[in-house]
C-alpha cells in the first residue's frame, strides 16, 4: 500500500486551516457587530460602545507575553482548537442570555473580555501555525490566501450578522456558534509537515525576546506601529451604530453594510496587489496610503448620504490593506520559526491595539464632542502620524522591497 502524497497532505491541511480561519474570523465579526448593536441599544451610550473595544483589547495586553511563550512552547493546533471551542461557548452564553432577559450591559462586557482573552491565545498561534503547513517556497502564496479568508470573513461577517439582527440576535449567535464548532473540528483534523517547539526553560530574556527582536528589525517596527497609532487615531468602526441609527438612518442593515465596506474595499485591494505585487518604492506607497486613509476618514465623517459613507469606508478598507501586506509579509519572512509564536503574539498586540484601543478611543472622543467631529478629527489625526513617522523611521520611508531592502 502505498504512503500518502505530502503535498496532498499540505494542502488538505491548509484547506482545513483556511476554512476554519474563515469561519472563526466570520463568528467574531458577526458578534462583534451583535455585541454592539445589542450593547447601544440597551444603553443609547458612545461610552459603552467605546467600553466593548477596551474589554477586548486589555486581554491582549495582559496576554501578549504569555500567548507568545505558549505559541513557541505547545501544540499550536491545540490552543487553536481549545480557543474556538470556549468562544463558542461564549456565545451560546449569549444567546442564553437573550432569550432569558438577563442580558445587560454588565454581561455583555464580560463577554467582550473573555472572546478577547481567547482572540489573544488564537490569532499568534494560527499565525504561527501557518508556517509549519506549507513549505517556504509557497509562503508568500499562503499569506496571500490568508490574507483573503480575514477579508471574506471582514465582508460575510457583519452583512450576515446585520441581517440575521435584524431578525433577531439570537439568530446571529446560533450561526456563529455553529461555525466556531465546525472550525474547531477543522482545526483539529490539521496534519502539520513540521513542528518547532523550543524545549528551553522560561526565562525574562525569552519572555521579552519577541518585543526585543521587532526592537532591533527598524522596518518591521516602523511598519507595524505606524499601523497602530495611525489606525488608532483613524478608527471610526466603533461609531457605526451611531452613523447608523442617528446620522444615517439605516438601521441594523446599513450598520451591516457600512462594517462590510471596508472589507470589499480591502478585499478589492488584495486582488489588485495579487496581480500588481508591490516590488518597488513601498515606503512610499505606504505613507500614500495612509494618507488616502485619513482623508476616507475625514469623507465619512461629514458624509450625510449612506452612499457617499460607503464609497469613503470603501477606501478605508482599500488603503489599510496595503499596510497589511507589507507588515504580515515581513513579519512571517523575517522571523525565525522557534520565535514566530512570540513575534506574532507582538505583531497581534499593535493590531489589537490600533482596533480594539482605537474603537475605545473614538466612543470616547464621540461621547465628549458628538461622532462627526470625532471620527473627523481621528482622519486629522491620521495623516499627521504618517507625516511624523516619515521623520522618525526614515529607513522605512526608504523601503523599497519586503526582504527590507532601502
Amino acid at each position: 500500500m502505498s504512503e500518502p502524497d505530502e503535498s496532498a497532505l499540505n494542502a488538505s491541511s491548509f484547506t482545513k486551516f483556511w476554512v476554519s480561519r474563515t469561519l472563526s474570523s466570520t463568528s467574531f465579526q458577526m458578534l462583534s457587530v451583535a455585541i454592539g448593536w445589542q450593547m447601544y441599544d440597551l444603553t443609547h451610550d458612545a461610552y459603552s460602545l467605546g467600553l466593548v473595544g477596551l474589554a477586548q483589547f486589555l486581554p491582549m495586553l495582559l496576554l501578549t507575553l504569555v500567548v507568545g511563550q505558549a505559541a513557541d512552547r505547545f501544540d499550536r493546533r491545540l490552543i487553536v482548537v481549545l480557543c474556538q471551542f470556549l468562544e463558542a461557548i461564549i456565545t451560546v452564553l449569549l444567546l442564553v442570555g437573550t432569550l432569558a432577559g438577563w442580558l445587560g450591559r454588565t454581561e455583555i462586557l464580560v463577554a467582550a473580555a473573555v472572546l478577547g482573552a481567547c482572540r489573544a491565545f488564537e490569532g499568534p498561534s494560527s499565525s504561527a501555525l501557518l508556517p509549519m503547513l506549507v513549505p517556504k517556497a509557497q509562503m508568500q502564496k499562503a499569506i496571500a490566501w490568508t490574507t483573503s479568508a480575514g477579508q471574506t470573513s471582514q465582508i460575510v461577517g457583519p452583512t450576515l450578522g446585520g441581517v440575521l439582527i435584524a431578525a433577531g440576535p439570537v439568530y446571529a449567535y446560533v450561526t456563529a456558534a455553529a461555525a466556531l464548532l465546525i472550525g474547531a473540528v477543522l482545526t483539529l483534523g490539521i496534519r502539520m509537515a513540521r513542528t518547532v517547539r523550543i524545549a528551553a526553560p522560561v526565562t525574562l530574556r525569552s519572555v521579552f525576546s519577541g518585543l526585543v527582536f521587532v526592537r532591533r528589525h527598524p522596518v518591521i517596527l516602523g511598519t507595524i506601529s505606524l499601523d497602530l497609532f495611525a489606525v488608532l487615531l483613524g478608527g471610526a468602526t466603533a461609531l457605526l451604530p451611531i452613523f447608523a441609527e442617528d446620522i444615517l438612518h439605516t438601521g441594523a442593515l446599513g450598520l451591516g453594510l457600512m462594517r462590510t465596506a471596508p472589507a470589499v474595499g480591502a478585499l478589492l485591494m488584495s486582488l489588485a496587489l495579487a496581480y500588481f505585487p508591490l516590488r518597488r518604492a513601498l515606503g512610499p506607497i505606504l505613507f500614500g496610503a495612509l494618507a488616502v486613509f485619513g482623508l476616507a476618514t475625514m469623507l465619512f465623517a461629514v458624509s450625510t448620504s449612506i452612499y457617499l459613507s460607503l464609497v469613503a469606508l470603501l477606501l478605508i478598507g482599500a488603503s489599510d490593506v496595503i499596510s497589511v501586506v507589507i507588515r504580515s509579509s515581513l513579519v512571517q519572512l523575517q522571523t525565525p520559526d522557534e520565535m514566530r509564536g512570540r513575534v506574532n503574539a507582538v505583531n497581534s498586540l499593535f493590531i489589537g491595539t490600533s482596533n480594539q484601543l482605537g474603537e475605545f478611543e473614538s466612543g470616547t472622543l464621540a461621547g465628549w464632542l458628538g461622532a462627526v467631529p470625532a471620527a473627523f478629527i481621528g482622519g486629522v489625526g491620521t495623516i499627521a502620524v504618517a507625516a511624523l513617522w516619515m521623520v522618525l523611521f526614515p529607513s522605512l520611508r526608504r523601503l523599497r522591497s519586503l526582504d527590507g531592502e532601502a
